[in-house]
């Protein structure tokens, strides 16, 4: 779930190249809560800006959890301006690279309970 077009491409481009399948990228909130309730077995996990057009994500953070799915943020907030419940969530502070990114997605997988 990223709102820069540019940005969304680069992160779609990464998760391909390492063999992830990609579903969107997603812009908006709206469209973002619609996949997660109408077609959540369609993914296993996500990567949610926060800030989106002035809004922010986290009823799509909220409803992936109720949901089990895991996810992380990709920002350019600190840790200290996320809301308290998610202060400790992962995240990948922008600018990020490839690597970064990749090591925090592939770890929530793997932190799964089986």
């Amino acid at each position: 779930m990223e709102d820069d077009y540019l940005l969304a491409q680069v992160l779609t481009d990464f998760l391909e190249q390492a063999d992830f399948h990609v579903v969107g990228p997603v812009g908006s909130l709206e469209e973002a809560l619609a996949l997660v309730e109408n077609e959540p077995g369609s993914f296993d996990g996500a990567i949610l800006d926060i800030n989106l057009h002035g809004s922010n994500s986290y009823p799509v953070a909220d409803a992936l959890v109720a949901r089990s799915i895991p996810f992380l943020f990709a920002t350019g907030y600190g840790r200290d301006a996320l809301e308290g419940r998610y202060r400790d969530h992962p995240r990948c502070e922008k600018p990020f690279d490839q690597a970064t990114l990749l090591s925090v997605f592939g770890a929530l997988f793997n932190n799964r309970a089986a």
